[in-house]
């Protein structure tokens, strides 16, 4: 089934999301869409899985037109779209989800479901309990459940948009074998990255889109530097790391206990300097995310004493936390960080504090404005946040950060970025640390906890099992300790 987008168009006002774009894609190819956030990749999936119809262009699948109006019009048509924040349905069942948008009667035949989630999870080498709350899987597994239900509703184009955002590295390594021996069996495979190792481990062609215009495309391999040149219109330097600026002690964890999913960690006594980053590495489900939520004062700790800047914040409140000078970003953007439906300049009338019964809108008007401008987002103030692509969508938290913090933790602050902004994201929480203000953060890429790292913190199994100083460590270490053993 050969696959054809020509001459797309799509506007959202005055921004060019896609401006004649075409590409045409094989059967059995893994192929590579590349670009920097904002370049037009997810608007383009999202037309040709049918979230949101064109201005103007053709489709061809199979040689067949297409008038896509919805996601349902797509996959019946074959084609499938895994987005970077897999669409589940958090309070239902690995079974509920993987029966939506079943084709037949009102009435489901679960049994039946049942069985055929076996056999295709095993055919994948998934492992699924049906009955398990689909809250309590990992972003790995839920992209993997969605990838059996598109399949099994009859996807022979699969799109998969920044799919190794915030899974481990197994489940990328299971997640990449699986998608190889899908074009094998002949269905095609646009694969959204802005990645370019990814591009070059698993596609064997490439599009590469800036600005919402393809700039370029090319048989793989291709030299790293040239796909970089495309993404960007000039060469783009590696980070060095930052100078460390730690001070005196901030944050103080002396006997904590924390117990909380996966989580056990025991006798916690440990210190984070004033201006120090520390990193957090570990599988996905390794403890990092009970630790983040521990010191913002989500879950409570066991037993011990957590003191930040001489304050006891002991089975204080998440609020009490916030008061006390913490702020927390979290992975999900627009689960857990922003509001769907509301614009940039409702978020900051929400973020004011202090603020008096009537809100200024005037006031937060102005706001947004400046903090579009100073945060180089994508935008306008009267734009919603789901409408921001994920790069300006980060831009806008931490714009409304809070001026003066003590704690700052972050989980995958860069995640789904390009080179570009990922550097400017950190250029911004860098300068936090001249303030004094501690960092913690979780991530799942190696170079970023040990170029932006003072210490790196390595959790396996739910507990915290080494401390390293990041500056005489490497990525082989690191890596061997991810795993749960000792480098040789």
């Amino acid at each position: 089934m050969a696959l054809a987008l020509t001459d797309i168009h799509k506007h959202f006002g005055a921004v060019r999301a896609n401006d004649g774009v075409t590409v045409s894609i094989e059967p059995g190819s893994l192929h590579g869409i590349l670009g920097e956030n904002g370049a037009g990749k997810s608007t383009l999936m999202k037309v040709l899985s049918g979230f949101i119809e064109a201005d103007s262009g053709r489709i061809v699948l199979d040689g067949q037109p297409l008038d896509l109006n919805s996601p349902a019009d797509a996959i019946a048509a074959g084609i499938g779209m895994l987005h970077q924040d897999p669409l589940v349905f958090l309070p239902f069942t690995v079974l509920d989800n993987f029966l939506l948008g079943t084709p037949g009667p009102a009435r489901l035949d679960r049994i039946s479901g049942s069985s055929e989630l076996a056999r295709m999870s095993a055919e994948l080498g998934f492992d699924f309990d049906p009955l398990q709350p689909v809250r309590s899987l990992t972003v790995g597994e839920r992209q993997q459940l969605e990838i059996t239900r598109l399949l099994w509703l009859g996807a022979k184009v699969l799109i998969l948009d920044e799919p190794t955002t915030g899974i481990s590295a197994i489940q990328r390594e299971q997640l990449f074998s699986v998608l190889r021996q899908l074009a094998a069996d002949g269905l095609i495979v646009l694969f959204v990255s802005h990645k370019l190792e990814e591009i070059e481990e698993l596609c064997n062609s490439v599009t590469v889109m800036r600005a919402g215009q393809v700039v370029g495309a090319a048989e793989m391999p291709i030299a790293p530097a040239e796909l970089v040149a495309m993404m960007f219109g000039k060469v783009i330097e590696e980070p060095g790391r930052p100078e460390p600026m730690a001070g005196s002690e901030m944050l103080s964890m002396t006997g904590v206990e924390v117990t909380a999913g996966t989580a056990n960690m025991t006798n916690l006594d440990l210190t984070i300097s004033a201006g120090e980053v520390v990193g957090l590495a570990g599988l996905e489900g390794s403890g990092q995310r009970a630790f983040l939520d521990t010191l913002a004062g989500l879950i409570p700790a066991q037993k011990g004493r957590i003191t930040l800047d001489g304050i006891d914040l002991t089975d204080l409140s998440y609020r009490d936390h916030m008061d006390s000078g913490v702020h927390y970003l979290p992975a999900g953007r627009l689960e857990e960080g922003l509001v769907a439906g509301l614009t940039i300049e409702e978020h900051v009338a929400l973020t004011t504090r202090d603020q008096p019964f009537f809100l200024d809108w005037e006031a937060a008007t102005a706001t947004a404005e400046a903090s579009i401008e100073g945060f180089n987002v994508k935008g306008v103030a009267e734009n919603t946040a789901e409408s921001l692509s994920g790069g300006n969508q980060q831009r806008l938290l931490l714009s409304l950060m809070p001026e003066q913090l003590r704690l700052l933790l972050m989980e995958h602050p860069t995640r789904g970025l390009d080179i570009e902004s990922a550097e400017y994201i950190w250029s911004k929480i860098l300068t936090r640390r001249e303030s004094g203000t501690a960092i913690v953060f979780a991530s799942a890429d190696l170079d970023e906890l040990l170029t932006y790292s003072d210490r790196i913190f390595v959790f396996f199994s739910g507990e915290l099992i080494k401390v390293l100083d990041a500056a005489i460590s490497d990525g082989e270490e690191l890596g061997y300790l991810i795993g749960g053993r000792e480098r040789s």
